[in-house]
């Protein structure tokens, strides 16, 4: 019996950059809170409840970025509902804390957010070349990120998103889920560290890291042939 794979995108860019690899992989979308016609949910475990609440008993759930850090607070809480975990990019905490330092400094993503309210738009292109950076191919790989990004939701679930960014440590529940887990990392993440995807590797039972060498954070855009067939060899496992 064939079972959903569901993916869960990242903050701001919505389904466009991870399009061609769901599609490859027969996956769905659900989107991120307040992206496309999902509503708003501001509290951040509220809505991985929210997601668990419509996904199948024995989903193999996979998140990218932000969407990483929710899909893992769905199998964590509900792993009776997620058979499968791949994390993209996946951290347990995207700042810095006591014990943490694989991660922004705070003040760094304090700063990030106000440019955020002040113009998205002039923001965004920053960002997309900041995350990639590292990568082999990062100038072609943001400007195709940014020619497929979806349309910008709103300010406010855009500063949503920057607050469980600011807020979310899930070091304490990531042990929790013992299902088999894949978690896919650039070696030149400049977002995420790569320090950030061994320790989560670590500390969830049976974990398979597989990390792109001269890759960053995007890994579907910037090596998707390798990353569809690395989901396939998973799912198959």
């Amino acid at each position: 019996m064939n079972t959903p794979l569901v993916f869960l995108p990242g903050w701001c860019v919505g389904r466009g950059p991870l399009n061609a690899a769901v599609n490859a992989l027969n996956g769905q979308f659900f989107d991120l809170p307040g992206y496309g016609s999902a509503p708003l949910i501001t509290d951040f475990y509220a809505a991985a409840d929210d997601v668990a609440a419509r996904l199948q008993t024995g989903t193999t759930l996979a998140g990218w970025s932000l969407g990483a850090q929710l899909a893992l607070a769905v199998a964590a809480r509900h792993p009776d509902k997620v058979g499968k975990l791949i994390l993209v990019a996946g951290t347990t905490s995207f700042v810095q804390r006591d014990g943490w330092p694989h991660a922004m400094a705070p003040a760094m993503l304090a700063d990030f957010a106000a440019g955020i309210a002040a113009d998205v738009e002039a923001m965004l292109p920053r960002f997309v070349g900041g995350f990639n950076r590292g990568d082999a191919r990062a100038k072609a790989v943001t400007l195709e990120l940014l020619d497929i990004a979806d349309p910008r939701p709103s300010g406010k679930v855009l500063a949503t998103g920057l607050d469980w960014l600011r807020d979310i440590d899930l070091r304490d529940i990531a042990p929790l889920f013992m299902a088999p887990t894949l978690l896919i990392h650039g070696a030149a993440d400049p977002l995420m560290p790569l320090g950030a995807a061994e320790a989560l590797a670590a500390v969830i039972p049976g974990a398979e890291l597989a990390v792109f060498d001269d890759c960053a954070h995007a890994p579907f855009l910037s090596r998707p042939n390798d990353f569809v067939a690395t989901v396939r060899q998973f799912l198959h496992a």
